[in-house]
């Protein structure tokens, strides 16, 4: 890749983001939680105190994620509502209108990678406390992946859901699909 002519759209450059502060604050929640629980690990015995200030940056990060770095870097927010008189749960998803917003390709690759990312290195981290016997460990790894799982669900979910509403709106409205489809039948019944 020749970058003699400048960074191109997509990298993974900071600098190429629409919102440099959202994603920077983003990178440092999801950076900062593994960092407290393994620099915890090699340089001190105090358990409560990674214990905490892990639950902290963790919950921090799944409410700046969940609130406003999803929804100002790919336009995607989705939350749970529960019904009070029956109990149900129901997961809401919105995604922003592609015709009004633009999402930058940079800030896409950087929320996508670092959103399964970080799963995948919590897993990581239960498999060597496993092998390791440090099992009180665990604790604060499953709440770990409770909170990193769900948003990255959430958030594919959410995703799918705004390409299957885009391809809907678009077969629908745009002309597409069921245009061809509702002309052709009318003509054959007029045939």
């Amino acid at each position: 890749m020749d970058h003699a002519a400048g960074p191109q759209s997509g990298e993974l450059n900071w600098r190429l983001s629409s919102h440099p502060i959202t994603l920077l604050c983003f990178l440092i929640f999801r950076i900062s939680s593994l960092l407290v629980y393994l620099l915890g690990l090699l340089f001190t015995d105090n358990f409560v105190m990674i214990f905490i200030i892990t639950i902290i940056l963790l919950a921090a990060d799944f409410y700046y994620l969940k609130n406003i770095a999803g929804r100002r870097l790919v336009g995607l927010r989705w939350w749970n509502e529960v019904d009070t008189s029956s109990g149900d749960s129901r997961w809401v998803f919105e995604s922003a209108d592609p015709e009004t917003r633009q999402i930058n390709a940079t800030d896409k690759r950087f929320f996508w990678l670092s959103l399964y990312a970080q799963p995948l290195l919590w897993i990581a981290l239960a498999i060597v406390a496993l092998v390791k016997f440090e099992f009180i460990w665990l604790t604060l790894i499953v709440i770990a992946l409770v909170l990193t799982i769900t948003n990255t669900l959430a958030f594919s979910r959410c995703d799918k859901f705004s390409q299957a509403s885009n391809f809907a709106g678009n077969a629908f409205y745009g002309g597409g699909i069921a245009k061809t489809l509702a002309s052709n039948m009318v003509t054959r019944l007029f045939r």
